[in-house]
């Protein structure tokens, strides 16, 4: 047996199947029929959802935008901003972070106070649509039980028995 390339064709084409052989073309395997997948619907945002509160580093950025822009008035990309307020940031110490994580931390307070009191409102408006709906279901339910009984009531009296 001879190693290499040429084994390898010569072994191929004994496995080839009888009828791609008639034809003189290998045929691609047959693709199964492509299924349409229906994405699923992102829910819509709500706009009075209150917004997450910035990171520590975030409200760093806010002053440091500020500075940059006076010191660099030329540099426009806002790649450029944030790759030097990411160096500066990481060159800062403990002590010189602790203003900006105690600002994120009392916006943090602020905003899990203000998703209180929006879950609660959500909360309610939920129950009041569930009430609509169990009432609305409800009478849909006997109005059509009230139907089909008659319409049961008209056979009988057609047929005689």
């Amino acid at each position: 047996m001879t190693k290499g390339k040429g084994a390898a064709r010569k072994s191929k084409e004994v496995l080839k199947p009888v009828d791609d052989r008639q034809v003189g073309k290998r045929k691609a395997a047959s693709k199964p029929e492509k299924r349409i997948v229906q994405k699923s619907k992102k829910a819509k945002k709500d706009p009075n959802k209150p917004k997450r509160p910035p990171s520590a580093f975030f409200v760093f950025l806010e002053e440091f935008r500020k500075t940059f822009k006076a010191e660099n008035p030329n540099v426009k990309a806002v790649s450029a901003v944030g790759k030097a307020g990411g160096e500066k940031w990481k060159s800062l110490t403990k002590a010189e972070k602790a203003p900006y994580e105690a600002k994120a931390a009392k916006r943090k307070v602020e905003y899990e106070k203000l998703m209180n009191a929006y879950n609660k409102k959500q909360a309610s408006s939920a129950n009041d649509e569930d009430d609509d709906e169990s009432d609305k279901s409800n009478s849909e339910v006997n109005d059509e039980e009230d139907g089909s009984s008659r319409e049961v009531a008209s056979l009988h009296s057609s047929f005689s028995f």
